[in-house]
């Protein structure tokens, strides 16, 4: 998958992608699944004595994906490519039609939740982060744009099937079908995911390669990134323990698991809708990291005032029919997918591939939500009056207050915004410098991977071509430069990304 980020002074060019069109559409079916999966069943309960534990299958397959993403996170980089195949992507959808589509013999109690869990939540975690190299492979303009209107599209889509299965249960099957949807894209774009590009970027977590941010930014804004990197998964830890805690709210055993869900999807369309005409419209003129990092501080915003207004909404208005509870849970999916964004952003500064990104922060994010949803549980045990959702509902929000004032700040967002703007002078100078002294297509397509220190068998893998075609065109980019080595030309490199912050020309 090409990663257009060249930069366009005029109107864009309007033209037909269809693998961009191709990933949204899987993208939109993943996210549509994930709706109908955790939120469109039954709060199923787990009765231990006289204690109930309400939706424990979500908890056992939040857990199984937690720990699936965690395994990817810390196996091999070999090992995790084959997890991640493309023809291992079929049989990731054929296991969660049946998890979702199969119920176990109730007699079997915990093991059979156990069981289902599973065989759900390991699958899912793996196309998932197959999703994070899918997306990590687009510029971040088009990743952030199209994670916003791909899960538009699944909110609308589960919107109408909600609708439908009211009418006609039966049509609830549809979205078991789903993950086929997620995995034709996935086969579909992953051979522009070469196992090559995916060891170059894990190279660069062994040696001190030079990576867009390693290349550019000073060892204090390195530092900052991967401060900024640590405080994004705390704070979807804590956004996490938010919407866990909410799962048990509105919803009793044996009842719909949630009863407002179709507001919710409205809202989030909504959400998404308003939320492209800030990061889309503005992104069309820039397309730049930083530049849409900085747009993405509005929709980061506007997620967390729904969630919070929510919450207020809760104990005021529900006696007039207002559902909080799905107010809280809309601005919780648009949060989601800020934090896909961000996921995508943080492995781009990192030079890390984007699966591991995904791995973490969702890890982090699951882990959050299925201990907010057991301490759902335990409060609502402990209350000995009714009045226990709305404490539930008190914590929830104080969670996400935290989150946001001490853990993932705006201020964080805008440092990262900064150092991503830093990250595009990599680009903007490879432009200037392919202009300046004539470089030819090939040669220009050479230069950024020759600035970042790619050795030449490397290139010559990324590009498809000869080592020796490679060296012949080092050469010649070399002599046109006016440089001698290797080190000369990133030197030039970087007095031309300065002349470019500085506003004049080397």
């Amino acid at each position: 998958m090409q990663n257009s980020s060249t930069h366009h002074t005029g109107a864009p060019e309007t033209r037909f992608d269809p693998v961009l069109v191709r990933t949204l559409l899987g993208y939109a079916c993943h996210q549509a699944f994930m709706f109908a999966l955790f939120y469109m069943g039954w709060n199923s309960a787990l009765a231990v004595g006289g204690f109930t534990f309400e939706r424990i299958d979500l908890l056992i397959t939040l857990l199984a994906a937690a720990v699936t993403l965690m395994v990817l996170r810390a196996v091999a980089l070999r090992v995790r490519d084959v997890l991640l195949n493309r023809s291992l992507m079929w049989c990731y959808a054929v296991l969660l039609a049946i998890g979702s589509s199969v119920s176990l013999p109730a007699e079997y109690g915990l093991a059979s939740m156990v069981m289902e869990g599973v065989l759900v939540g390991v699958p899912f975690a793996c196309m998932l982060a197959a999703w994070g190299r899918a997306l990590g492979a687009r510029s971040h303009g088009e990743s952030s744009r199209g994670v916003l209107l791909a899960t538009a599209v699944a909110a609308v889509f589960t919107f109408l099937l909600a609708v439908v299965c009211s009418q006609a249960p039966l049509a609830a099957a549809v979205a078991n079908l789903l993950p086929f949807g997620s995995a034709w894209a996935l086969v579909g774009i992953e051979p522009l995911l070469s196992s090559e590009r995916v060891e170059e970027n894990a190279d660069t977590q062994k040696k001190p390669a030079l990576t867009i941010a390693t290349l550019l930014a000073s060892k204090e804004q390195r530092v900052e990134t991967h401060r900024i990197s640590r405080k994004v998964v705390g704070g979807s830890v804590v956004f996490g323990l938010a919407g866990g805690l909410m799962e048990t709210y509105a919803s009793d055993p044996g009842s719909v698991a949630t009863p407002t869900f179709a507001a919710t999807l409205l809202l989030l369309a909504l959400f998404c809708a308003g939320s492209l005409q800030v990061v889309g419209v503005s992104a069309r003129r820039s397309g730049s990291d930083g530049e849409v990092s900085r747009l993405l501080v509005g929709v980061y915003r506007l997620s967390l005032l729904l969630m919070m207004t929510g919450y207020l909404f809760m104990p005021v208005l529900e006696p007039y029919g207002v559902p909080g509870d799905s107010i809280v849970l809309a601005g919780y999916l648009g949060l989601s997918a800020v934090l896909v964004s961000l996921f995508v952003l943080m492995a781009k500064l990192t030079g890390m591939d984007a699966a591991l990104s995904f791995s973490r922060g969702f890890a982090s994010l699951y882990l959050g939500e299925a201990g907010g949803l057991a301490l759902g549980n335990v409060l609502q045990v402990a209350s000995p009056s009714g009045d226990m959702p709305f404490g539930v509902a008190s914590c929830a929000g104080l969670a996400t207050l935290f989150a946001y004032l001490f853990l993932f700040t705006e201020g964080d967002f805008l440092a990262l915004s900064h150092i991503a703007k830093q990250a595009d002078r990599f680009e903007d100078a490879c432009r200037v410098m392919a202009s300046k002294f004539k470089l030819s297509k090939r040669e220009s397509e050479i230069l950024p991977l020759a600035l970042r220190g790619r050795t030449g068998e490397r290139m010559a893998a990324e590009l498809f071509i000869a080592k020796s075609t490679v060296d012949t065109h080092l050469r010649r980019i070399y002599g046109k430069c006016g440089v001698h080595s290797r080190q000369e030309l990133i030197d030039l490199g970087e007095r031309e990304s300065q002349a470019l912050l500085s506003g004049k020309e080397s």
